[in-house]
């Protein structure tokens, strides 16, 4: 059986997303995967709930109790090895991980991101993709690097800017997106139909089909 972590650092609709899916694909024996454990840096976020209402181990670690960022991330990564993933998925953590973090995970560190990457990386990302007049926005899924909203993409999913969008709006259409997008990504990469070679990402040709008519 293979683990997945996942963190978190609020409400958790991303996670709710995975666990469903996780729940009513029957991951574990499908694809013989399992979420092993949900770790959030701050103790009030709503998506620790989430996780033990599916019967998810959880674990508070909280940043505020280390000095700089590399102590924090030292004691996050163990707390993550404990559970030997096959695979971290960072769904809605905000924290600028270290460039040792992010090599001790390489190729198995996966986030989801509210924007068509390389575009609009970074917070705010309705508000940037609203003030640049874009037509289409949506949300990426890819591999972690050292680089902030920079690793390599593994898929992506497109919505329409309408006229009379603002930022909620906006950012509804693309959260529920991301709630398609993740889980899918998820799959496939555990399932080994998508993996990252050489900091490339590749897949199976089955794989497109499972990503098709996303938005």
């Amino acid at each position: 059986m293979k683990n997945l972590v996942v963190l978190i650092s609020g409400r958790g609709s991303n996670l709710q997303a995975l666990l469903a899916t996780a729940r009513a694909e029957d991951w574990e024996r499908t694809i013989e995967l399992r979420v092993a454990a949900v770790i959030s840096n701050r103790a009030d976020a709503a998506g620790l709930q989430i996780a033990r209402e599916f019967g998810v181990a959880v674990q508070v670690l909280s940043h505020l109790d280390f000095s700089d960022r590399e102590g924090f991330d030292i004691a996050l990564a163990r707390a993550i090895d404990v559970h030997r993933p096959e695979l971290v998925v960072l769904a809605g953590f905000m924290r600028v991980l270290t460039r040792t973090f992010v090599e001790h995970f390489a190729g198995r560190l996966l986030n989801v991101h509210p924007s068509l990457l390389p575009a609009f990386p970074g917070l705010a990302t309705h508000r940037q993709a609203l003030a640049a007049g874009v037509r289409v926005h949506g949300a990426t899924v890819h591999f972690v690097s050292s680089d902030v909203d920079a690793g390599p993409i593994v898929a992506q999913g497109a919505v329409g800017v309408r006229p009379d969008d603002n930022e909620e709006s906006l950012a509804q259409r693309v959260l529920a997106l991301e709630h398609q997008l993740l889980p899918r990504c998820v799959a496939l990469v555990a399932r080994g139909d998508i993996w990252l070679e050489r900091d490339q990402v590749r897949a199976r040709a089955t794989a497109a089909s499972q990503l098709a008519l996303l938005g």
